[in-house]
């Protein structure tokens, strides 16, 4: 596989969760930790997502720990759960 079809397939498999190659989000290391914010790099094997912390070190956060930046009702910016971003992508999917 050469390097460029490698970004591709890392790119179509950050799509398929609803995310893309350095989109901002928050994430918490464990249920109780504050949120943190990072850049999305790629999507791991055992379905994490890879991320950049604050001071750059590499990460890989569960979906459920994840959340992502998207308009709100009016207009405003407002954090979503990856999660709920899954589902409601599986929904229009069905359509």
């Amino acid at each position: 596989m050469t390097k460029h079809q490698a970004s591709s397939q890392a790119a179509a498999d950050l799509a398929r969760v609803g995310l893309s190659a350095g989109e901002q989000v928050r994430f918490r290391r464990r249920p109780s930790a504050r949120w943190s914010t990072g850049i999305v790099e790629r999507l791991e094997r055992d379905g994490s997502v890879g991320l950049r912390d604050p001071k750059g070190a590499a990460v890989a956060i569960t979906v459920a720990r994840i959340e992502v930046n998207r308009e709100g009702p009016r207009g405003g910016s407002v954090w979503e759960p990856l999660a709920d971003r899954l589902a409601r992508n599986e929904q229009l999917r069905l359509l």
